[in-house]
């Protein structure tokens, strides 16, 4: 382990570690290696790091809680994970406020902190593993609400032109579970995320279930807290929880397809959920692709799919990367055999072609 040392011996700044093994750095428990493992605690330390004699003409790739990223192999550069921590009120005029978060927060720990403050948006987003930084690398989104509708701007350091840099939501390209970040991995390392999140509010409860729980829980005019309330209900029941068995959450996207070929399968499979899109696009629901393929439940040594909800791969013990992808790959010439229609990782894959 090498830290950074200041004058007085103190460490500051960033932790180096060698041939680190990130088994506890991602929830689908992976057993991998990266060469070098980097904490960061001081976003302004970052130069020095990348200065460092063991980085030297070595990749560097942004790692938040790995939430959301499969490792099918070891890493033979540097995993940087940013410690850093703080929340800042930028401004409030009491209809809308600037926050301003530091990329090491817990993203579930923010949302709840928004909600506790009386700012609302992010509601639908509670819940979900990982930290502020990874947000807008992947555009996390849950029940019909995206992160990137309350991102104001992104601060992230740019491996390329080393040096700090301020990105407008524009510049972020955000789109479905999708950035320019996640696109370009090894171009910035996001250091702190200024959201935009207003007071008047409207209640985002249009998609599948959210209505039905709320009315469950015998909520007609539900505020912000009784929508995350909904929320955190439904995920609960849903998915597995990643401490008590290795997961990522959602593993595919919904695909996106013409409307005509939707039509098509809808008139073929009358039980399939899709939902309308702009520009002649409509969304299936990948879920019920893999269920009705026969994946749900399915299990190939450790390396298997949830029994609880079809989207998710699952890690029973000590399932090898290789073998988590080997799988989902099977998932997807299995769904794209029966319905003709192809699935997309939702998180990182690490090391193999998507």
């Amino acid at each position: 382990m090498v830290p950074r040392m200041s004058n007085d011996g103190a460490t500051i700044g960033f932790t180096l570690t060698e041939n680190a093994s990130l088994r506890e750095r991602n929830t689908l428990r992976v057993d991998a290696r990266a060469a070098w493992l980097a904490d960061v605690h001081d976003a302004e330390a970052i130069p020095d790091l990348l200065a460092h004699p063991a980085l030297h003409d070595r990749s560097a790739l942004l790692l938040g809680e790995g939430s959301n990223v499969l490792f099918t192999g070891d890493y033979g550069g540097a995993i940087v994970t940013m410690a850093t921590r703080g929340v800042a009120v930028l401004d409030d005029d009491g209809t809308c406020a600037r926050i301003h978060v530091a990329a090491g927060e817990h993203w579930d720990d923010f949302v709840r902190w928004t909600l506790a403050h009386g700012y609302a948006g992010l509601e639908n987003l509670i819940l979900i593993p990982g930290s502020v930084g990874a947000a807008p690398m992947q555009n996390i989104g849950a029940y019909g609400v995206e992160a990137g509708e309350f991102i104001e701007s992104v601060e992230a350091f740019d491996l390329r032109e080393r040096r700090f840099v301020h990105l407008e939501n524009a510049r972020c390209e955000f789109g479905y579970r999708d950035s320019v970040f996640k696109r370009h991995p090894d171009h910035w390392l996001i250091t702190a995320v200024t959201f935009r999140l207003p007071r008047a509010w409207t209640p985002r409860i249009e998609y599948a279930g959210v209505q039905d729980e709320l009315r469950r829980m015998g909520i007609e005019h539900p505020a912000p807290i009784h929508v995350a309330d909904a929320v955190v209900n439904l995920r609960t029941r849903k998915l597995p929880d990643p401490k008590v068995i290795g997961n990522a959450g959602s593993f595919f996207k919904n695909p996106l397809v013409p409307a005509a070929q939707a039509e098509q399968l809808r008139a073929e499979h009358p039980q399939l959920p899709y939902w309308p899109a702009p520009d002649g696009i409509a969304k299936l629901s990948a879920a019920w692709l893999i269920e009705a393929s026969g994946f749900k439940g399915a299990r190939e040594g450790d390396a298997g799919i949830s029994n609880r909800h079809a989207l998710v791969l699952v890690n029973h013990g000590h399932a090898t990367g290789a073998q988590l992808w080997a799988l989902a790959q099977r998932v997807r010439e299995g769904v794209r055999a029966r319905f003709g229609v192809a699935l997309e990782p939702e998180p990182r894959i690490i090391g193999a072609p998507v």
